[in-house]
């Protein structure tokens, strides 16, 4: 996995986002606080924009939070996988 620059996907500067060689993203998110629905809504945002410049990416969210159940589901319905670092 590479990092990349998030900017090419019209992601603020603060994203991290990496990418392999095929079109797979991971956003990784290192925090304590739990990821809620708020976080889980802008989460999906931004896979939203890397898949209109790249048609067919898969995203996954790496992080070392807690998720909360809500927003487990939400972003699994959504094609998100989350993969904890914890």
């Amino acid at each position: 996995m590479n990092k990349i620059d998030p900017k090419l996907y019209g992601l603020t500067a603060r994203t991290v986002l990496l990418k392999d060689d095929r079109d797979n993203f991971v956003l990784s998110i290192d925090r304590k606080s739990r990821i809620i629905m708020k976080d889980a809504n802008g989460i999906l945002e931004k896979a939203d924009k890397i898949r209109k410049t790249v048609p067919g990416a898969t995203i996954t969210l790496e992080t070392t939070a807690p998720v909360c159940s809500k927003s487990t589901k939400f972003l699994s319905d959504n094609g998100i996988e989350i993969i904890s670092k914890a």
